[in-house]
């Protein structure tokens, strides 16, 4: 049986844990912001800076291995405790590929100069705000441990979904109209498909928070059509 002092350093090692990826998502959602401020004003240089800031999230997610690794030969933790340890790896994964994805859209900015008065890209920064929202609040869920929180956030994708879906099919009749538009309309495309990759991430998270706060499953979600095939794969 666990002594209090054993108790006392499990809940002080899960609060580290807890930390780090509070700082994951604060950075992985601040790139996200920056690199749609970016686009907008073409400004390469801060661009560059989200690029480069990438690299502290690698170290965080880490971090974070060795903080599981450690807290489970030293803890032996089990049932819901188990749980909590093993969401918080997962979890990180899943912000590091978020920052991995603000990367991405950093790295076109360069490639979009003829994007300039395009429809799409003024409506990019909406679907952003959308997303960082939604990668802010399923931090908070990790946190508090609130699984209904996290079920909110789950609902929001269908709106990312709703975005690129008609940010897809915008882009594509650019493309169509006019043969000149095809560079940059794929590169908005890109960056679109990157904002709803972010979204799915944030409701992967918020799926493995609702898992470890409740041991159950999130129900199935509904997914927006996708406008390859027709309907949600």
């Amino acid at each position: 049986m666990a002594t209090g002092h054993t108790v006392k350093a499990f809940d002080e090692d899960l609060g580290q844990l807890r930390a780090l990826i509070s700082e994951m998502g604060g950075r992985a959602e601040t790139a996200i912001t920056g690199a749609l401020d970016a686009l907008v004003n073409r400004d390469l240089e801060s661009a560059a800076k989200i690029v480069e800031g990438d690299r502290r999230i690698d170290e965080l997610e880490a971090e974070v291995e060795r903080q599981v690794v450690r807290l489970i030969a030293l803890r032996a933790p089990m049932a819901d405790d188990l749980r909590e340890v093993l969401a918080a790896l997962k979890i990180a994964g899943l912000v590091e590929r978020m920052g991995d994805y603000a990367k991405n859209i950093a790295k076109r900015i360069a490639l979009v100069q003829e994007a300039r008065g395009m429809e799409a890209l003024s409506v990019l920064p909406a679907m952003g705000k959308i997303v960082t929202e939604m990668v802010r609040n399923v931090l908070d869920a990790f946190v508090m441990r609130d699984a209904g929180a996290a079920t909110a956030v789950a609902a929001r994708d269908r709106a990312v979904d709703d975005f690129y879906n008609s940010l897809f099919r915008t882009l594509l009749t650019y493309m169509m109209e006019n043969p000149h538009n095809i560079t940059a309309s794929t590169h908005l495309l890109f960056i679109a498909k990157n904002l709803e990759r972010i979204g799915d991430h944030a409701t992967n998270v918020a799926e493995m928070v609702y898992f470890a706060a409740t041991g159950r499953q999130m129900a199935e979600r509904a997914k927006g059509e996708d406008p390859l095939i027709g309907e949600a794969g």
